[in-house]
Protein backbone atom coordinates (compact mmCIF):
# COMPACT_ATOMS: atom_id res chain seq x y z
CA UNK A 1 0.00 0.00 0.00
CA UNK A 2 1.51 3.49 -0.62
CA UNK A 3 2.45 5.45 2.05
CA UNK A 4 5.17 7.97 0.53
CA UNK A 5 4.33 11.06 0.39
CA UNK A 6 7.61 11.68 -1.90
CA UNK A 7 5.91 9.80 -4.83
CA UNK A 8 2.49 12.12 -4.72
CA UNK A 9 2.45 15.00 -7.50
CA UNK A 10 2.15 18.62 -6.12
CA UNK A 11 -1.45 19.51 -6.29
CA UNK A 12 -1.11 22.26 -3.52
CA UNK A 13 1.25 24.25 -5.39
CA UNK A 14 0.04 28.23 -5.63
CA UNK A 15 -2.94 26.84 -2.41
CA UNK A 16 -2.96 28.34 0.30
CA UNK A 17 -4.86 26.17 2.91
CA UNK A 18 -4.80 27.70 6.09
CA UNK A 19 -5.71 24.95 9.48
CA UNK A 20 -6.92 25.38 12.35
CA UNK A 21 -4.86 25.32 15.15
CA UNK A 22 -6.93 26.19 18.24
CA UNK A 23 -6.43 22.47 19.47
CA UNK A 24 -5.39 19.17 18.21
CA UNK A 25 -3.75 17.30 15.71
CA UNK A 26 -3.10 20.42 13.50
CA UNK A 27 0.61 20.45 12.78
CA UNK A 28 0.44 16.93 11.08
CA UNK A 29 -1.81 18.18 8.78
CA UNK A 30 0.26 21.52 7.92
CA UNK A 31 3.26 19.13 7.29
CA UNK A 32 1.16 16.63 4.99
CA UNK A 33 -0.25 19.90 3.17
CA UNK A 34 3.10 21.49 2.74
CA UNK A 35 4.50 18.59 1.20
CA UNK A 36 2.25 18.29 -1.18
CA UNK A 37 3.11 22.05 -2.09
CA UNK A 38 0.41 23.78 -0.57
CA UNK A 39 0.93 27.05 2.00
CA UNK A 40 -0.13 25.71 4.82
CA UNK A 41 -0.30 28.58 7.40
CA UNK A 42 -1.85 28.09 10.82
CA UNK A 43 -4.92 29.96 11.80
CA UNK A 44 -5.76 31.13 15.75
CA UNK A 45 -7.44 34.62 14.87
CA UNK A 46 -9.83 36.02 12.40
CA UNK A 47 -7.27 38.15 10.63
CA UNK A 48 -5.47 34.10 9.90
CA UNK A 49 -8.02 33.49 7.49
CA UNK A 50 -8.03 36.57 4.89
CA UNK A 51 -6.12 34.98 1.33
CA UNK A 52 -7.18 31.07 2.16
CA UNK A 53 -8.22 29.08 -0.77
CA UNK A 54 -9.47 26.19 1.87
CA UNK A 55 -9.29 25.50 5.23
CA UNK A 56 -8.42 22.47 7.36
CA UNK A 57 -10.40 21.72 10.45
CA UNK A 58 -8.37 19.09 12.56
CA UNK A 59 -9.25 16.60 15.03
CA UNK A 60 -9.29 17.16 18.68
CA UNK A 61 -11.93 17.50 21.28
CA UNK A 62 -15.10 18.88 18.99
CA UNK A 63 -16.38 20.64 22.64
CA UNK A 64 -13.24 22.47 23.34
CA UNK A 65 -12.62 22.99 20.07
CA UNK A 66 -16.41 24.40 19.70
CA UNK A 67 -15.50 26.76 23.22
CA UNK A 68 -11.86 27.98 21.50
CA UNK A 69 -13.43 29.17 18.16
CA UNK A 70 -15.46 31.19 20.51
CA UNK A 71 -13.63 32.67 22.04
CA UNK A 72 -11.01 33.81 19.94
CA UNK A 73 -13.17 35.32 17.47
CA UNK A 74 -12.88 33.18 14.87
CA UNK A 75 -16.48 31.24 15.26
CA UNK A 76 -18.64 33.88 13.38
CA UNK A 77 -16.07 35.00 10.81
CA UNK A 78 -14.77 31.36 9.91
CA UNK A 79 -18.53 30.60 9.59
CA UNK A 80 -19.57 33.12 7.59
CA UNK A 81 -16.25 32.46 5.09
CA UNK A 82 -17.65 28.97 5.03
CA UNK A 83 -21.06 29.41 4.15
CA UNK A 84 -19.56 31.78 1.58
CA UNK A 85 -18.27 28.83 -0.21
CA UNK A 86 -14.59 28.40 1.83
CA UNK A 87 -13.88 25.05 1.14
CA UNK A 88 -12.44 22.77 4.18
CA UNK A 89 -11.22 19.26 4.76
CA UNK A 90 -12.99 18.49 8.40
CA UNK A 91 -11.56 14.83 10.33
CA UNK A 92 -12.76 13.81 13.24
CA UNK A 93 -13.88 16.83 15.60
CA UNK A 94 -13.89 18.97 12.47
CA UNK A 95 -16.51 16.64 10.95
CA UNK A 96 -18.59 17.00 14.10
CA UNK A 97 -18.33 21.06 13.76
CA UNK A 98 -19.57 20.99 10.34
CA UNK A 99 -22.65 18.31 10.81
CA UNK A 100 -26.21 19.65 11.14
CA UNK A 101 -26.81 17.92 14.07
CA UNK A 102 -24.75 16.27 16.55
CA UNK A 103 -26.35 13.89 18.97
CA UNK A 104 -24.57 13.48 22.21
CA UNK A 105 -23.11 16.86 22.57
CA UNK A 106 -23.02 19.36 25.12
CA UNK A 107 -25.76 22.17 25.21
CA UNK A 108 -23.81 25.16 24.56
CA UNK A 109 -21.90 23.85 21.83
CA UNK A 110 -21.73 25.31 18.41
CA UNK A 111 -21.15 23.94 14.78
CA UNK A 112 -21.04 25.14 11.48
CA UNK A 113 -23.95 23.28 9.57
CA UNK A 114 -22.42 22.62 6.62
CA UNK A 115 -23.29 19.39 5.50
CA UNK A 116 -27.05 17.59 6.11
CA UNK A 117 -25.42 15.02 8.19
CA UNK A 118 -26.44 13.19 11.77
CA UNK A 119 -23.31 12.09 13.85
CA UNK A 120 -23.14 10.74 17.40
CA UNK A 121 -20.01 12.43 19.13
CA UNK A 122 -17.70 9.48 20.22
CA UNK A 123 -20.02 7.36 18.58
CA UNK A 124 -17.33 4.54 18.09
CA UNK A 125 -16.12 4.76 21.99
CA UNK A 126 -14.13 6.42 23.73
CA UNK A 127 -9.95 6.07 23.92
CA UNK A 128 -9.90 2.66 24.57
CA UNK A 129 -12.16 1.55 21.60
CA UNK A 130 -9.85 3.02 19.18
CA UNK A 131 -9.04 0.88 16.06
CA UNK A 132 -7.26 0.93 12.39
CA UNK A 133 -8.88 -0.16 9.40
CA UNK A 134 -7.78 -0.49 5.91
CA UNK A 135 -10.61 1.61 4.05
CA UNK A 136 -11.53 1.39 -0.21
CA UNK A 137 -12.00 5.15 -0.54
CA UNK A 138 -13.17 6.43 -4.27
CA UNK A 139 -10.72 7.81 -6.23
CA UNK A 140 -7.92 5.93 -4.41
CA UNK A 141 -6.45 2.38 -6.23
CA UNK A 142 -5.66 1.20 -3.05
CA UNK A 143 -6.45 0.82 0.50
CA UNK A 144 -6.33 3.61 2.56
CA UNK A 145 -5.40 2.49 6.21
CA UNK A 146 -7.56 4.60 8.53
CA UNK A 147 -7.09 5.63 12.25
CA UNK A 148 -9.96 6.08 14.37
CA UNK A 149 -10.09 7.52 18.09
CA UNK A 150 -12.74 8.34 19.90
CA UNK A 151 -14.50 9.21 16.56
CA UNK A 152 -17.76 10.52 15.04
CA UNK A 153 -20.49 7.91 14.40
CA UNK A 154 -22.38 8.71 11.47
CA UNK A 155 -26.41 7.70 11.74
CA UNK A 156 -27.34 9.77 8.55
CA UNK A 157 -26.74 11.94 5.33
CA UNK A 158 -28.74 13.72 3.13
CA UNK A 159 -29.43 13.21 -0.36
CA UNK A 160 -27.08 15.71 -1.30
CA UNK A 161 -23.96 13.86 0.33
CA UNK A 162 -21.92 11.66 -1.84
CA UNK A 163 -19.80 8.89 0.61
CA UNK A 164 -16.64 8.32 -0.22
CA UNK A 165 -15.58 5.33 2.08
CA UNK A 166 -17.76 3.59 4.58
CA UNK A 167 -16.43 0.70 7.25
CA UNK A 168 -18.96 -2.19 8.12
CA UNK A 169 -21.54 0.06 6.16
CA UNK A 170 -21.51 2.70 7.88
CA UNK A 171 -20.10 6.26 5.89
CA UNK A 172 -16.90 7.55 7.11
CA UNK A 173 -15.77 9.87 4.67
CA UNK A 174 -18.18 12.11 2.73
CA UNK A 175 -18.36 14.84 0.79
CA UNK A 176 -20.93 17.91 0.60
CA UNK A 177 -21.72 21.48 0.29
CA UNK A 178 -17.87 22.16 -0.22
CA UNK A 179 -16.49 19.68 2.37
CA UNK A 180 -14.76 16.60 2.90
CA UNK A 181 -15.09 14.79 5.82
CA UNK A 182 -13.84 12.28 7.67
CA UNK A 183 -14.67 10.06 10.64
CA UNK A 184 -10.95 9.46 11.55
CA UNK A 185 -7.39 10.76 11.48
CA UNK A 186 -5.87 10.43 8.13
CA UNK A 187 -3.36 12.37 9.11
CA UNK A 188 -1.91 10.17 11.27
CA UNK A 189 -0.30 7.68 8.51
CA UNK A 190 2.22 8.68 6.06
CA UNK A 191 -0.37 8.39 3.53
CA UNK A 192 -0.88 11.93 2.45
CA UNK A 193 -3.72 11.30 -0.53
CA UNK A 194 -6.77 11.87 1.72
CA UNK A 195 -5.18 15.78 1.21
CA UNK A 196 -4.26 15.18 -2.31
CA UNK A 197 -7.63 13.95 -2.93
CA UNK A 198 -8.50 17.22 -1.01
CA UNK A 199 -6.56 19.31 -3.26
CA UNK A 200 -7.36 17.77 -6.01
CA UNK A 201 -11.09 18.88 -5.10
CA UNK A 202 -10.29 22.49 -5.29
CA UNK A 203 -9.54 22.24 -9.36
CA UNK A 204 -13.24 20.74 -10.01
Amino acid sequence: MPTGVGELATPGAGRTVGVLALQGAFDVHRQRLEQLGAHAPLVRVPADLDGLDAIVLPGGESTTMSRLLTTSGLFDELKGRLIGGLPAFGTCAGMILCATEVLDARPDQRGFDLIDMTVRRNGYGRQLDSFEVDLAVDGLGEPFHAVFIRAPLVERIGSDVDVLARHDGVPVLVRGAGCTVASFHPELTDDARLHQLFLESLSD
